[in-house]
């Protein structure tokens, strides 16, 4: 087994016990003892999972949903949804962004969600329909290969993914593929401040803890540049680990994308769309 699938199968096996967890009324910990599988059993379960919603996003959902809340943020709560539009959520384990998505784009939007866990994937399903929320579209697949046309999304989210994937240049063509042109993404997610070298992020934590494998701040801003996104910010917003930090990720899909270069082409070709 090669390095990037022995990770991502650590991955996937990890986030299916913490929905096998949830499903007999436990805490979504992931078999490791804290309240979120990326914590690593970080000393502040504040920074990670349920306590990142307020108590009225918690009120709209099924406790198993709220339970299985194992990200660094609530990406809903920065990607300004509209009424009527179509939303993916990449990496969307118990459905908690899905369904909150699902309520603001309302009866005449879409939400997605992507999973690469059956686990999670009949975990989320089971949470969508207890709310009652029809608008809803539970896919599996890996997030480096979305399995959706291209031009079809307009608004991507993820909370605490995208630094668990074994192929992030990848990942951010992938999201530039389905976007949109003008369509924007709201990510939460584990940054490194750019002091950091990729060793030293290890020390400070498990690549399944969502530490070791982080893009610095620059990292990011420069692989969404290439992947064909303007007006891209990152934001820290809370520390995770020193100078790993919880960040809101922004940016918008060029009306041109194949003006910024090849990884558009590509990614796009590795899908069959075009």
């Amino acid at each position: 087994m090669s390095t990037g699938a022995g990770l991502r199968e650590e991955v996937r096996a990890r986030y299916a016990e913490s929905a096998r967890a949830v499903t007999e009324g436990r805490s979504g910990d992931c078999g490791c003892g804290s309240g979120s599988c990326c914590s690593d059993g970080a000393p502040d379960e504040r920074l990670f999972g349920e306590a990142l919603y307020d108590a009225e996003q918690r009120g709209e959902l099924p406790d198993t949903a709220v339970l299985a809340s194992l990200g660094c943020g609530n990406p809903t709560a920065v990607a300004d949804l509209h009424e009527g539009e179509v939303v993916l959520d990449l990496g969307s384990g118990g459905g908690i962004d899905v369904i909150l998505s699902a309520k603001r784009v309302g009866p005449t939007g879409t939400a997605y969600g992507l999973d690469m866990t059956d686990e999670m994937l009949a975990l989320a399903r089971r949470n969508a329909a207890e709310a009652g929320v029809g608008n809803v579209h539970f896919l599996k697949g890996v997030i480096e290969q979305i399995p959706l046309p291209a031009d079809s999304i307009d608004v991507v989210i993820s909370n605490c993914v995208i630094n668990l994937s074994v192929d992030k240049p990848a990942v951010l063509t992938e999201i530039a593929r389905v976007l949109k042109p003008g369509g924007r993404i709201g990510i939460s997610d584990v940054v490194s401040e750019d002091r950091l070298t990729p060793e030293q992020r290890a020390l400070r934590g498990s690549y399944v803890g969502c530490i070791a494998g982080a893009l610095s701040k620059g990292e990011y801003e420069a692989g969404l540049e290439a992947a064909g996104f303007e007006q891209v910010s990152v934001e820290f917003t809370h520390e995770v680990a020193d100078g790993m930090h919880g960040a809101i990720v922004k940016a918008v899909k060029t009306n041109d994308p194949l003006a910024k270069g090849l990884p558009v082409i590509q990614a796009a070709e590795r899908a069959g769309c075009c």
